[in-house]
């Protein structure tokens, strides 16, 4: 009987009382879930009615008071322990989730891409400039050849082409073996399966020989510009040049968008041999022609302007991949997440414009008659 009158009397109850919700009993984690939960209508919580308080007990006050729309200053009573231990809890409990974002409304969407067009036009701008500042300081060494820096020169030409011909190589080698293998199989159907030395030289030597070694070159060398250059910008290397007076875009870029240009009409000429070898092999494979008729209707019927167009592009796509890494090294901040970030950016971006570049110079080309 004593046990059940002790019960009755430290059992936790919740009245409201002119607009304040009062709390008594012991709010323990075994009895706060004879409470109700739905919300109540105060402006205030009391707890001075409650004996023993525990973590569930206290996380229940709180939240009430927020359930009640109450601010957290607006829980009274409290003892000093009980007030420890609800600042305690208060601390440890986790944010309010967000509210779910409005719909954006037609004029929202318009000044997004507003934004987005601003942006994408100021870093236009941007590279445009740190283009200009890289021809300049090109041109600036037909004057003064001195300024160059030769073991950085060789070093990244190292880098960037001897070390890329494997990779290179096998790429165009069986993109010369696919084009034969799918070559054959339509023109099979017409009888012209002899044509397919015409298909595969032309597509080699013009487009895809070149195209896809600057896509290659674009993701390996590219971003090791972006992550060379934005380490020393983190580490501040950059910054210490400049204060010893020295042009970053001298030391760091010409080397490098040098190196690529020089580099890049190699690893493309050799592009072209492995993808027509690629070609031959599976002509002769599938089609039973021989490397020495490959070889007579390549030199009778294309034309050397097909390998020149290609060749052509090589310096412009060099230019372009690295203006594009250097520039996104030289943009990077403080923490590994902008290296990261932009070392991506700089891989996209230089091969969505070499794709541009190939497009326009198809265009031109097209006009001219080449």
């Amino acid at each position: 009987m004593a046990d059940q009158d002790r019960e009755a009397r430290t059992a936790p109850a919740l009245e409201l009382r002119d607009g304040c919700a009062v709390l008594s009993g012991d709010l323990l984690i075994g009895t706060v879930a004879a409470l109700p939960r739905e919300p109540v209508d105060a402006r205030s919580v009391d707890v001075s009615g409650v004996g023993r308080l525990d973590t569930a007990g206290a996380w229940f006050v709180l939240d009430l008071a927020r359930r009640t729309g109450a601010e957290s200053g607006a829980i009274s009573g409290a003892g000093e322990a009980q007030a420890l231990l609800l600042e305690i809890v208060r601390n440890s409990m986790p944010d309010a989730p967000p509210a779910p974002a409005a719909l954006s409304s037609p004029v929202d969407r318009l000044a997004d891409v507003g934004r987005w067009t601003h942006g994408g036009c100021r870093v236009a701008v941007e590279m445009t400039g740190f283009l200009g500042q890289v021809v300049a300081a090109l041109a600036g060494l037909v004057v003064r050849p001195g300024r160059l820096r030769l073991t950085s020169l060789v070093h990244h030409m190292q880098e960037v082409g001897w070390n890329a011909i494997p990779i290179v190589a096998l790429m165009a080698f069986l993109i010369g073996v696919v084009l034969a293998f799918q070559g054959s199989s339509q023109l099979r159907q017409f009888g012209a399966e002899v044509f397919v030395v015409e298909l595969i030289a032309i597509a080699v030597l013009r487009e895809l020989g070149i195209l896809l070694t600057a896509i290659i070159v674009a993701g390996r060398s590219g971003s090791a510009f972006t992550a060379a250059i934005g380490s020393m910008k983190m580490r501040e290397e950059i910054a210490a040049m400049r204060t010893l007076g020295l042009d970053p875009i001298q030391l760091l870029v010409v080397p490098r968008v040098l190196a690529l240009i020089v580099m890049l009409p190699i690893l493309g000429f050799i592009a072209d041999v492995s993808g027509l070898v690629g070609g031959a092999i599976m002509s002769w494979i599938e089609l039973g022609v021989s490397p020495v008729v490959f070889q007579s209707r390549l030199v009778a019927n294309v034309d050397l302007w097909q390998f020149a167009v290609g060749i052509i592009k090589a310096p412009f796509f060099a230019l372009i991949i690295g203006v594009i890494g250097c520039y996104e090294g030289l943009k990077v901040g403080g923490d590994a997440e902008s290296l990261g970030r932009l070392t991506s950016t700089s891989v996209v971006v230089a091969i969505f414009m070499v794709i541009v570049a190939d497009a326009l110079f198809s265009v031109f080309f097209a006009l001219v008659g080449i």
